[in-house]
């Protein structure tokens, strides 16, 4: 026992790290090949391009080497709020947006303004397990709902808010991530959004439309925001530039309520005061100089390369009697589900063979399932890698359906 122990909050006692980041160690051993993260390629990233818009430093070094605005930097607000509008379904002012350090930020933001022990958030199952362990960080417990190919099954949320509400729960809002989810791969139809909008707002429950892969998208047309369905104001939109530019620059925004957004500067005032000044600086010259526009194209067809190949390589190494998954059209991952593997098992056995994968248990927010399922991140490894480390991953797949 440390001297440290004795001072510790009570909330350290149930905190759960992150297994994507704590898988770091592993991945990082030499031969490996990793399937794990959900890193864009470093192959995509407009190095020469962003170095270039390095001169706003030399221009306008003494504003923006300086402590700038919680709320962000100007200039970058000013486009956003142009280049989202049609996205959006309309205008945005100023103070209805925020710069964070991030999109995590904005559900750590969030959480601060909305959650008090033991509240309620809707989420899907799965979900991306970086922001539930913020949420569970903040306090909250989960009312999960199960998804398809099509998303959230959103029919099942009247009787379980009904339900919850009976109990005496206080459900503070809905997490979704309706675009080539994180770790399905799916996308919400056209009906079950407007379908999920219409049962938020009857219900005055808010929504976290959690948005980073909305760019990327590889084939069929754009579906509407649910912040351009909505018509209560309950919609809180986050997107960033981590996937549509690198992950570096943690610069991300958030759209929603000017009250609420508010209320979200001013926990960010006590979190990190503003985010950089000169990493958004750079992120805006980008932008101004229509760098973002240009090159959007040729990182949505990268990946679209990546996606096929892994699709390629899925359907030639792995037992197909064995596995199955549904073929993203946008984002970054794949979601394996196996019919009698267990995914420990075949963890172990993967990384005998120096190949890793995200096991599916971590993305159940109540850590009841995934036992038989695996995400894949298609957007990092070499087309070699990628054949190798799938054959390598087959071979483990045999070798337990033989034993």
């Amino acid at each position: 026992m440390s001297a440290w122990d004795k001072l510790y909050s009570e909330r350290v006692s149930s905190l759960r790290p992150s297994p994507i980041r704590e898988m770091l160690h592993v991945i990082r051993q030499p031969g490996m090949i990793s399937f794990a993260g959900g890193n864009p390629d470093p192959e995509s990233f407009p190095v020469d391009l962003f170095y270039e818009s390095a001169s706003i430093l030399k221009e306008q070094g003494k504003d923006v080497l300086q402590y700038g605005t919680t709320e962000g930097y100007t200039p970058l607000k000013d486009f956003l709020c142009s280049w989202i509008a049609p996205r959006m379904g309309r205008s945005i002012s100023q103070d209805e947006l925020l710069i964070t350090t991030g999109s995590t930020q904005v559900v750590d933001l969030l959480c601060w303004t909305l959650i008090d022990e033991g509240d309620l958030v809707i989420t899907e199952e799965p979900t991306f397990v970086g922001t539930t362990l913020t949420m569970h960080n903040h306090g909250a417990q989960f009312l999960t709902i199960p998804c398809d190919a099509d998303g959230m099954l959103v029919d099942q949320l009247p009787e379980k808010i009904e339900n919850a509400l009976s109990q005496g729960k206080r459900i503070k809002f809905i997490y979704t991530i309706p675009n080539f989810h994180n770790p399905l791969g799916c996308t919400m139809s056209l009906e079950r959004r407007k379908k999920l909008v219409e049962i938020a707002s009857k219900y005055g429950i808010a929504i976290l439309e959690d948005d980073p892969y909305a760019y990327i998208r590889f084939e069929g047309e754009d579906l509407p925001t649910l912040f351009s369905l909505d018509q209560s104001g309950l919609v809180v939109h986050a997107c960033t530039f981590s996937k549509i530019l690198a992950p570096g620059t943690r610069v991300a925004w958030t759209v929603g309520n000017k009250e609420l957004i508010r209320k979200m500067a001013i926990f960010k005032q006590g979190t990190d005061l503003c985010s950089s000044v000169v990493a958004q600086a750079l992120v805006y010259e980008y932008c101004r100089k229509g760098h973002l526009d240009n090159y959007l194209p040729h990182i949505v067809g990268h990946y679209h390369k990546k996606r096929d190949n892994m699709e390629e390589c899925l359907k030639k190494h792995l037992p197909l009697d064995e596995v199955s998954w549904v073929k993203p059209s946008g984002g970054f991952f794949y979601w394996l589900e196996m019919k009698t593997i267990k995914t420990s098992d075949l963890y172990e056995k993967a990384l005998e063979k120096k190949v890793a994968f995200v096991p599916g248990e971590p993305f159940y927010p109540n850590q009841n399932g995934g036992e038989r399922s695996l995400r894949m991140c298609f957007t990092f490894a070499s087309p070699e890698d990628m054949d190798e480390g799938i054959k390598r991953l087959g071979e483990a797949m045999k070798e337990l359906l033989k034993s």
